[in-house]
């Protein structure tokens, strides 16, 4: 039995004007105010007024967004077809549209239409998914290879990890020192993970890392105002007898000898031996003599009475002093800072220009190559009229969701698809064409795909202002009534935009309060932030000797778990009463957020299990992180491409076949060619290892995967 429809909320205030199809809109809007009831909105309206379904286009930044959106819709016009007139009179009016028998009629008929509909009907997709379809109507003109692919994340992640594999691979093969030169330094900086995650983000920018000077460290150094020759030997020019204050550090070596206390007297001394130096000696130990000047924060060390009874001008003297040996120094550290720049961009261009390659090599695009293609086509001298005129043919009202997440070249394409909204028959002639557009300011600080408020409000006036150069009408709304979140929450959210103020969210008048539609208690308790320095208040075990096999977790991780497993047995054991439910707090009432599924995470379960608090473990199934599992997948790839030399290795080393590394090293290092071509003419092989991956290769020509699971498994 179907479960039927339940009635559409009606629409409230800013919301129905947002969902009127008689208008360009730009709905600034939270999440929990009912942006997406909204939208559905008004494509419902669109399609009451008569729009063709293929005319309409909906972008999203995300597959779930555009499944669910899908879903309300088409579910909607599914239950108008049966429901009965009373209901489906009650619908329209929740949307503003009070439609006789006829207009009823029509309503029932719209799924019937969205389902007939030339090109597939309605259009609800991903900005990725829309610049996909355009590339491959044009490939070609987009410079790419007809039949081309996008990459999923998976194989995205896949090919960076080869990539950067085949970089180091080649950069030892062919002595290639300034590239491993750099990729030992960006290691030693960042560590392992973290500089693969920055080479890795260094691929996404690649036209921008090609762009750069062919002498990327003389272009850092002119940029920063440092020689390019020897920092040490320009450190040691300025602290020669004619560019260093000689008699100033007299002066102040004689005031610290007057002083004569044991201090006074080592100053003095350091002073003199400094002086005595080569210039070459001096800028090695000038941090010696800054410690007579400065503290160790850099701050200007204070002056004793007997200093300054020594000299009346001492503490000026010693000011300027530290001052100046304070940007000398300087000049080292950024000379230092300018190097590992350099450095990183280097091996960044390097990877960058690989994993280009490998995307070329294999005919395929990342979502990245979709909308940077996209936006170029549409923009191309000889060609972007006609595209866009074809395209202009289909569109004639677009709705863009999660605008926040859309930067700046996803704006261009979304602007050259408008572009003929307001201008020659678009502007003037009798159909009406409209760009609507929702997203929260605030979700923009993330800087999500290089976005940010200020571009987010910029794009707002673009088309704020091409909708008023030809007199259309363009509502900048905003939904400020939350359905979702209490008034503590929206309170603490309303302060935080004050206090960035106006400017730093990019917005030209302050934010909208909002107001809370759910008259529940609730909290916000703001804790200050954990330092990686141990203190007594983070309650960190002091223990003299490492944790064991914790003792490579970060301190502030290991307080911050304690912190919360601690909070949250605190509200157990006092019995604390949640006033909505009228009982006392329960495991099962407690969520746990982290920004990342890491070692953080799975420490906060370890420590509450070792408080006794119940918890349900972290909440993703990461199913191919256990060896076992790895050790099967290298058994199915070995069946599908058993010439993968890497994957062949893992599989003899693991348990299925048993191998040691050892045995590995012996049996197959001395090689040419392939691994299982060596394996298979070696008589080193063992003839049980042999007859092992022939069973494999010759049951994946008539088993299902699973079944080859089975069979390995159970031997």
């Amino acid at each position: 039995m179907v479960k039927a429809a339940s009635p559409l909320l009606p629409l409230r205030g800013a919301q129905a004007d947002a969902s009127a199809p008689d208008a360009h809109v730009w709905l600034s809007a939270s999440a929990g105010t009912g942006k997406t009831h909204v939208l559905t909105a008004r494509v419902f309206r669109l399609l009451l007024g008569g729009v063709p379904p293929e005319n309409i286009l909906c972008l999203t930044f995300t597959k779930a967004g555009a499944s669910e959106m899908a879903e309300r819709v088409h579910s909607r016009l599914a239950a108008w077809v049966q429901m009965d007139d009373a209901a489906l009179a009650g619908d329209l009016l929740a949307l503003g549209e009070d439609l006789g028998p006829e207009g009823r009629e029509d309503a029932r008929r719209l799924f019937a239409r969205v389902l007939e509909a030339t090109g597939g009907g309605l259009r609800i997709q991903t900005i990725h998914s829309f610049c996909q379809q355009l590339l491959s109507a044009f490939p070609l003109e987009a410079g790419l290879v007809p039949g081309f692919r996008a990459m999923e994340e998976r194989e995205q992640s896949d090919l960076a990890r080869e990539s950067l594999e085949e970089m180091v691979i080649r950069a030892e093969a062919t002595g290639d020192a300034p590239l491993l030169d750099a990729l030992h330094a960006l290691s030693l900086r960042l560590g392992e993970k973290e500089a693969q995650a920055y080479l890795f983000r260094c691929a996404h920018a690649h036209d921008a890392l090609q762009g750069l000077a062919d002498d990327v460290r003389g272009w850092l150094f002119g940029l920063l105002d440092l020689p390019t020759g020897d920092i040490e030997a320009e450190i040691a020019d300025r602290c020669a007898d004619a560019a260093f204050d000689m008699a100033g550090l007299r002066r102040l070596a004689r005031a610290n000898a007057d002083w004569g206390t044991k201090t006074g007297l080592d100053m003095a001394d350091r002073m003199a031996a400094w002086e005595a130096a080569s210039p070459a000696l001096r800028a090695q130990t000038l941090d010696d003599l800054a410690s007579c000047f400065l503290t160790g924060k850099g701050e200007p060390r204070k002056t004793s009475a007997g200093q300054s009874k020594a000299d009346p001008d001492y503490d000026g003297l010693a000011i300027r002093m530290g001052e100046s040996i304070a940007e000398i120094r300087a000049l080292r550290v950024r000379a230092a800072y300018a190097d590992l720049v350099a450095k990183g961009l280097h091996a960044g261009r390097a990877y960058a220009a690989l994993y280009e390659a490998a995307k070329r090599r294999i005919g395929a695009v990342d979502y990245d190559d979709l909308i940077a293609h996209s936006a170029a086509l549409l923009v191309r001298p000889g060609i972007a009229d006609w595209i866009r005129y074809k395209l202009d043919q289909r569109i004639d009202h677009i709705l863009v969701d999660e605008a926040q997440d859309t930067n700046s070249r996803q704006w261009a394409i979304i602007g050259a698809l408008v572009e003929e909204f307001f201008a020659g028959e678009g502007a003037r002639g009798q159909k009406l064409r409209t760009l609507f557009t929702v997203g929260d300011f605030k979700q923009a600080i993330f800087g999500f795909q290089g976005t940010s408020p200020k571009a987010f409000a910029q794009a707002r006036e673009y088309f704020r202002d091409l909708a008023q150069a030809v007199e259309h009408r363009f509502h900048d709304l905003s939904l400020d009534e939350s359905f979702r979140s209490t008034p503590p929450v929206l309170e603490v959210v309303d302060a935080t935009v004050a206090a960035l103020g106006v400017t730093a969210l990019g917005l030209s008048a302050q934010a909208v309060l909002h107001r809370s539609m759910r008259p529940h208690p609730g909290e916000v308790t703001l804790w200050k932030p954990v330092s990686a320095v141990k203190t007594e208040e983070d309650g960190l075990r002091d223990d003299p000797e490492p944790e064991g096999e914790e003792d490579w977790l970060a301190d502030h991780d290991r307080v911050l778990a304690e912190r919360i497993a601690g909070q949250i047995k605190g509200w157990i054991d006092s019995g604390m009463m949640l006033e909505a439910q009228g009982r006392p707090v329960r495991p099962g009432d407690v969520m746990i957020l982290v920004r990342k599924r890491g070692d953080l995470a799975r420490l906060i379960v370890a420590r509450l299990y070792e408080a006794g608090v119940p918890v349900a473990g972290v909440d993703r199934l990461r199913l191919q992180a256990p060896l076992g599992v790895q050790d099967l997948m290298a058994a199915l790839r070995f069946a599908s491409q058993p010439e993968d030399d890497l994957n062949l290795a893992c599989l003899l080393v693991s348990p299925l076949i048993g191998w040691t590394q050892d045995d590995l090293l012996a049996r197959a290092a001395p090689r040419s060619g392939g691994l299982w071509r060596h394996l298979r003419s070696s008589p080193a092989t063992p003839a049980e290892t042999l007859a092992l991956l022939h069973d494999i290769l010759n049951r994946a020509d008539f088993i299902t995967p699973y079944q080859m699971l089975e069979h390995i498994l159970s031997g």
